[in-house]
């Protein structure tokens, strides 16, 4: 018997680059064709499949042939989430023991000068705070941002044709049921005279992704094909929410201009680049498509057009991934396998593995400081959105997706597993800090919101508790 290691390396070694910038497989013998699986075992080859008669053809949903179970996530995953958590705790830490020399550390300038008129913004500020947020939150953007392109194009993708009702209509209806829970909790208990009832309702529409993942796993098991649906609609929230938040709370003015900067960097770099990768191409071509500083320098020019044009700096990389050569099918969301794809996609991701431990952690560190005694009428808005509206809205909207385009819950995935992904979705920390600064104002409310994302963190062991009585 093959080590699932050695497995996949057969699986992947099968690949070969291909037309149109993607990469191309063969068919290894005896191994799962539905991209689900990273460890080998009996399975037909795709024609047979589709030959196979209805009842024993594989789901619409990545599930392994015969068998209801997820694919390896790699274990970076998990170092993600501790190097946040390490972060977060240091500076709860940090903020109510000595909160002055916490806050003029995060805060302390390092570069500080007028913008020209023709660039968002007044000033152009660096602080530790913003480096991390801005900057380093752009790399992890990125990082899920590639998982979500991947789901949404690639051959047995996550999102690919019908696959993508169900957890679509699940997504929609978390975000609607969280914003319409901040709005009517921000009415009856008004968080500010001066400030208007809704003000900050993007905030709650974001899961946390990586902590979202060590609970799913703690819940479901490591095997358990829920664990993909969540990940999948975290994903998905985050990128939803911080572009929301973006377009309705912009750190300055917008000036929508400079987008095409981004939209220029990605053009060029597909065109000079990107579309050589594959057959067809001279080799020179091949070899200059595969090389990564032409995408890095993209990354650079779009980073720089969305910061200018008052948008998130965490957004500054997505426009740049279409243009990068991808490979031609999906393994699922932060597959074991893809550590051994050669596509320049990959090949960067796996640049960012090592570096984002240390992004998380400094994030953590920089935007984590939680004042425990900063309870107010705030908080209890976030609570209402992360704990009630976003789960009542997951489970209802992903019902209603599944009725209303007659798909089927994805396999090995029952009603109360959807109900655990909504509750693990109600915790959130990652994408909503990154909206406290524009999305709310500065002081006691933004501070009692903070504290209501760290007591969101109390949905893991009351969804591990629930877990453990449905199993009875």
């Amino acid at each position: 018997m093959r080590s699932s290691a050695e497995g996949v390396a057969i699986m992947v070694g099968s690949i070969s680059l291909g037309g149109r910038g993607r990469l191309q497989r063969g068919r290894p013998q005896g191994w799962a064709q539905d991209g689900a699986e990273a460890t080998p075992g009996p399975a037909a080859a795709a024609d047979d499949l589709q030959d196979a008669p209805a009842g024993h053809r594989p789901d619409i949903w990545p599930a392994a042939t015969g068998a209801a179970r997820m694919y390896r996530v790699s274990p970076f995953v998990r170092r993600f989430a501790w190097a946040l958590l390490g972060g977060i705790g240091l500076a709860t830490a940090w903020v109510n023991l000595s909160p002055a020399t916490y806050y003029d550390a995060v805060e302390y300038r390092l570069v500080d000068f007028a913008k020209p008129s023709w660039i968002a913004g007044e000033s152009f500020v660096v602080t530790p705070m913003t480096v991390a947020s801005d900057l380093l939150m752009a790399f992890f953007l990125f990082f899920v941002g590639k998982e979500l392109w991947e789901a949404l194009i690639l051959e047995r993708g996550a999102l690919a044709g019908r696959r993508a009702m169900l957890p679509a209509g699940a997504a929609l209806g978390a975000i609607a049921g969280s914003v319409a829970l901040w709005w009517l909790h921000s009415a009856l208990f008004a968080t500010s005279e001066w400030v208007p009832a809704g003000t900050g309702w993007p905030l709650p529409i974001g899961s946390d992704i990586v902590i979202g993942y060590v609970v799913g796993r703690a819940v479901f098991g490591a095997g358990h094909p829920a664990l993909h649906l969540l990940l999948l609609l975290s994903i998905a929230s985050n990128v939803i929410g911080i572009t929301l938040l973006g377009l309705v709370y912009p750190y300055a003015g917008l000036q929508l201009l400079w987008l095409g900067l981004p939209l220029a960097a990605a053009l060029a770099v597909w065109l000079l680049h990107g579309r050589h990768v594959g057959t067809g191409s001279s080799e020179l071509s091949r070899r200059r498509g595969l090389a990564l500083w032409p995408y890095f320098l993209a990354g650079a020019l779009s980073w720089f057009g969305v910061v200018a044009a008052g948008l998130p700096g965490a957004l500054g990389f997505l426009p740049i991934i279409p243009a990068i050569p991808h490979a031609d099918r999906a393994f699922g969301l932060f597959a074991e396998a893809e550590e051994f794809l050669t596509d320049p996609l990959n090949r960067i991701a796996h640049l960012m593995v090592k570096p984002l431990s240390i992004a998380l952690f400094l994030f953590g560190l920089t935007r984590g400081g939680v004042d425990l005694a900063a309870f107010g009428p705030t908080t209890g808005s976030v609570l209402a959105a992360m704990w009630i509206g976003k789960p009542l809205g997951l489970v209802l909207g992903g019902l209603v997706a599944a009725q209303l385009f007659r798909v089927p819950m994805p396999a090995g995935i029952r009603i109360r597993d959807l109900v655990l992904v909504a509750l693990i979705s109600g915790i959130g920390f990652t994408a909503p800090v990154l909206a406290l600064d524009s999305a709310l104002p500065g002081g006691a409310m933004a501070e009692a919101a903070r504290l209501g994302l760290a007591l969101s963190l109390l949905a893991a062991p009351v969804a591990i508790g629930l877990a453990r009585f449905m199993r009875r």
